[in-house]
């Protein structure tokens, strides 16, 4: 599910930056605005894109991506399994847990959490600016347990 609002942000950030504002990019620029915590990869990205419009290529979804993440639009996760993932800056702070089997991102947030961070920051002496928490896990068999 895209909000035309979202995708318009995305397009005036680009539009700020001096590109121009392309059938192809107007594609790409839409399933970076799609809900649902998909946390795409460039490659995702592109054969979705594609689909659509076979004239887009792999580069063009890269220079998009840099762009958009130097406007401070998106961010790129780097996640243990090498690959750049996106999903827009704009939201709800939350955190990540990894499959590492499927390579699934759950994002989830917890208030126990965040208090615990504030917490030990604190005690420490230290006002927590910007953090980002990454779980990695497998999912357990039924019957087992820890």
């Amino acid at each position: 599910m895209t909000t035309s609002t979202d995708s318009d942000h995305l397009l005036d950030l680009l539009k700020a930056s001096g590109a121009r504002i392309t059938k192809p990019r107007r594609v790409i620029v839409r399933i970076l605005a799609e809900k649902g915590g998909q946390h795409p990869d460039a490659m995702d990205i592109f054969r979705r894109a594609v689909r659509e419009d076979s004239r887009i290529s792999l580069p063009t979804v890269y220079r998009t991506l840099k762009v958009l993440e130097e406007q401070g639009a998106i961010q790129r996760h780097a996640f243990s399994d090498g690959r750049s993932r996106y999903e827009p800056a704009a939201g709800e702070h939350h955190d990540h847990l990894i499959d590492m089997d499927t390579g699934d991102v759950i994002e989830f947030h917890s208030e126990k959490i965040e208090q615990l961070q504030e917490e030990i920051a604190r005690e420490l002496g230290y006002e927590i600016v910007h953090h980002r928490l990454e779980l990695y896990g497998r999912k357990r068999k039924a019957g087992k347990r820890r």
